[in-house]
């Protein structure tokens, strides 16, 4: 251990915006406990690593993590926490190395538990997920030295979709009671950021849960009147959960960023019955069509599977062609990996990794298609860009993105202007890349 008082702990995430969060909060709370923060290939005292199990290579790679911090220092405490440790516990406390499995309800204990830990055996820290029925709050007064923030107001998940593991590593949803969402957000406006971006793991079911029950499209209002200069974004949320308010108040709000991330999955109406989807192609291009004729300006990003057991190429070329025909603005494209203990898991036939990788590879190019046509757009109109802190490793120039989520490289800015939203005017796009001048600040 180190001679210091401090013990130095490093710590590693994987995954969601709401782990993001959740390590951003646990690294303040162990900070305020004697802790002193490392990077995580730094040498450590503590290594923590929080994880995620979406995919059976997000479950690799928590392996490669545990492996390259023994590697780092192998006198260290190996603390694993998160989604896969919630799913696994059993299988990564033979790991070598770990001492410590700390499931997701516990999480917020991590502090505590390190404090007191003696016997060197690994321990294991988890219980029923499905136990736990209030919103676990980790509250968080900074987010380190970004420009943007992001804010957990809702946890868990009801849906069960076939192929997802998630609700058994989360449980069920619990949000975050309004005066608390409130309190939170007017403490990062304190602290000087100009985004926060909220988070959750279903969000579109925020405050279902809550007595009295409110809404997503409640608690945006009420920020909406409390917020003055700070942009809200939401993270994702589901097709049937963006409603005719919701859009409403999208529409008429100065401060909601135009930006939705709706996932699709599938384009064939049989993929995502057997997905356990609770919506078809129809309904979803018709709300995409609304969502633009209500916001023109807005960009939608769209999650989408491939490979799920028993695509046909057919059925692939029914996804292709929606995702063509529809104005979204980027895709997220996943290959389908089975996970254990869903109902897709046992689903015949599985579809050669080959396959999967040649579909992902060709939605991945039509992605790349997308983002330039909506890129394009906007070429010599003002956007608001958040100038934030770091600069394109590529060219130099400081970056942002502008309310409308288009990624900008920005010529002429400096550093006084970090931390800003500024007016900026598209001169070209290239590689991806929106280049601008400022206009206005």
């Amino acid at each position: 251990m180190a001679t210091s008082s401090l013990i130095r702990v490093g710590i590693a995430t994987l995954g969601c915006k709401v782990n993001r969060y959740e390590s951003a909060a646990l690294e303040e709370d162990l900070q305020k406990n004697n802790f002193l923060s490392v990077p995580f290939n730094a040498v450590a005292d503590v290594y923590i690593i929080n994880t995620c199990t979406v995919t059976a290579f997000s479950d690799w790679q928590s392996r490669q993590l545990i492996r390259r911090a023994r590697k780092t220092n192998p006198q260290a405490k190996i603390l694993v926490t998160g989604c896969y440790a919630q799913i696994a516990s059993r299988e990564i406390a033979v790991l070598d190395g770990v001492t410590m499995v700390v499931g997701n309800d516990h999480k917020d204990q991590i502090a505590t538990l390190l404090q007191n830990k003696t016997d060197p055996s690994a321990c294991i820290f988890t219980n029923n997920i499905f136990q736990q029925e209030k919103f676990c709050n980790m509250p968080l007064a900074t987010f380190g030295d970004r420009t943007r923030a992001f804010l957990k107001i809702q946890d868990g998940c009801n849906s069960f979709c076939s192929y997802c593991v998630v609700p058994f590593a989360r449980g069920n949803s619990r949000s975050l009671a309004p005066p608390e969402v409130f309190a939170a957000l007017a403490k990062l406006t304190q602290k000087g950021y100009k985004e926060i971006v909220l988070t959750g793991i279903h969000l579109g079911i925020y405050g279902h849960d809550l007595n009295p029950a409110t809404n997503i499209s409640q608690i945006l209002q009420q920020i909406g009147n409390r917020q003055e200069n700070t942009r809200i974004r939401l993270s994702s949320i589901e097709p049937r959960e963006v409603t005719p308010d919701l859009l409403n108040i999208f529409k008429d709000s100065d401060l909601l960023c135009p930006h939705l991330h709706i996932p699709l999955q599938s384009g064939d109406d049989r993929i995502l019955h057997l997905m356990k989807r609770d919506y078809d192609t129809l309904f979803y291009r018709n709300l995409i069509d609304n969502i633009y004729s209500t916001i023109s300006n807005i960009a939608i990003g769209v999650d989408v599977m491939v490979g799920f057991p028993s695509e046909s190429d057919k059925q692939f070329e029914n996804t292709l062609q929606l995702l063509e025909n529809l104005p979204v603005a980027y895709l997220h494209v996943f290959p389908y990996s089975p996970r254990p203990g869903t109902a897709a898991e046992k689903l015949q036939p599985r579809i050669p990794q080959t396959v999967k990788n040649e579909r992902a590879a060709i939605l991945r190019n039509l992605s790349t298609q997308k983002r330039e046509k909506f890129a394009l757009r906007f070429l010599g109109k003002p956007l608001n860009v958040l100038v934030e802190s770091t600069k394109d490793k590529k060219t130099g120039l400081l970056k942002g993105f502008s309310q409308n989520y288009l990624p900008f490289l920005l010529d002429g800015i400096f550093s006084s202007s970090v931390n800003k939203i500024v007016t900026i005017k598209a001169d070209k796009y290239l590689q991806g890349k929106l280049y601008g001048q400022i206009t206005a600040e």
